[in-house]
Parts: structure tokens; C-alpha cells; sequence
């Protein structure tokens, strides 16, 4: 059985002058991602950020979605976002997919540039079909991950091919993308 867990890393991540900052949640970004990791049976998509006044954001959202109003007028909806779990770093993500599916995840990273010896989706997609061990995919808010994020990485996957010079995906589309390539039918 394959696991695959996603978080979506709020910090650290860049800023456009390659600054190490904070990003702010998006409600579309939490929805969107919610709803590609239930399609694709991601059992688990953190949320990773130490602002406090952004995790009540994140907690208040899900308390509308999940016991609120929200839950009865969609409550397929609510079966997405129930898969939201909020972290202060990576390392209590690590530590709750360690609890709960048993020993420490193979972490990849995602990025939009280009890196020398990157993982091909293909490839990427084979291991993790022949492997036991739960895996952790990263994605990066803001300009993307800082580089001690992508250090922490076993892999950064390929970037995403485009056809044109323009380079500026958002986050939940580029999610949307990679998950289909590595959990998708084809």
C-alpha cells in the first residue's frame, strides 16, 4: 500500500529577493489542496507554520468546514479538509507520520527550478509503488522552499516542464499535477 503524505510549507520559504520569510495561508490554497489530496488518497496534508495567528486562521476555517454551517451545505468538502493537519515545523510533520504510520517518512521536495540530479516522476512514481515506508511530499509557499528545506530532502522531484517562459504555477495546480503523476491512473 502506498502512503504518500503532502505539507505544504509556510516556513521557511523565499520571498521574491530570496529572503527567508513567513507566508501568509490562503483559503484557496488549503481547499484546493484538501480537495486534490482526497482525490488522489492522500491520507494526510499538512499545513506547516509557527505563526500562531495563521493556525487559528487555519483552525477557524476548518471548524466551519468541519462543524459549522459549512459541513451541511457540503459535506464533501468537509471529507477533504478533515485531511488538514496543522504543524508548527517539519519536524513535528515528521514526527506525526512516524506515530502514526510507524518509522520516519522519505521526504521529497518540489520546486520550480531546475536542480541538478532531480527525481524523475516516472522513477519517483516506481519507488514509491515498491516501497513500505510512508513517504512526504514538500511544497513550498511564496518564491518556494528555503534551502534547508530542500536539504532535509532524500529527492527534489523534476520541475514541472512548461511550454512557455512564463514559470509562476500556484501551488495548489502544481500539487494537482505532481499528484496525479505519481498517484494517478496512467
Amino acid at each position: 500500500m502506498i502512503t504518500l503524505c503532502v505539507a505544504l510549507i509556510h516556513y521557511p520559504v523565499l520571498n521574491r529577493r530570496g529572503e527567508t520569510i513567513a507566508a501568509a495561508i490562503t483559503n484557496l490554497d488549503l481547499h484546493d489542496l484538501a480537495r486534490t489530496a482526497r482525490t488522489y488518497g492522500v491520507p494526510a496534508c499538512y499545513v506547516v507554520t509557527p505563526l500562531q495567528d495563521q493556525q487559528v486562521l487555519i483552525r477557524h476555517l476548518l471548524d466551519h468546514w468541519c462543524q459549522g454551517a459549512g459541513k451541511e451545505l457540503h459535506p464533501d468538502r468537509e471529507e477533504a479538509l478533515r485531511r488538514l493537519r496543522v504543524a508548527d515545523d517539519l519536524a513535528a510533520v515528521k514526527a506525526s507520520i512516524r506515530q502514526e504510520w510507524g518509522e520516519a517518512p522519505v521526504i521529497w521536495a518540489t520546486t520550480a527550478k531546475a536542480q541538478p540530479a532531480a527525481l524523475p516522476c516516472r522513477e519517483a512514481r516506481q519507488r514509491l509503488a515498491e516501497s513500505r515506508r510512508p513517504h512526504l511530499l514538500l511544497f513550498g509557499t511564496g518564491w518556494g522552499l528555503a534551502p534547508e528545506v530542500l536539504g532535509e530532502a532524500e529527492a527534489v522531484l523534476q520541475a514541472i516542464q512548461r511550454k512557455s517562459d512564463y514559470n509562476h504555477l500556484s501551488v495548489r495546480c502544481a500539487a494537482a499535477i505532481l499528484l496525479d503523476r505519481l498517484l494517478g491512473t496512467d
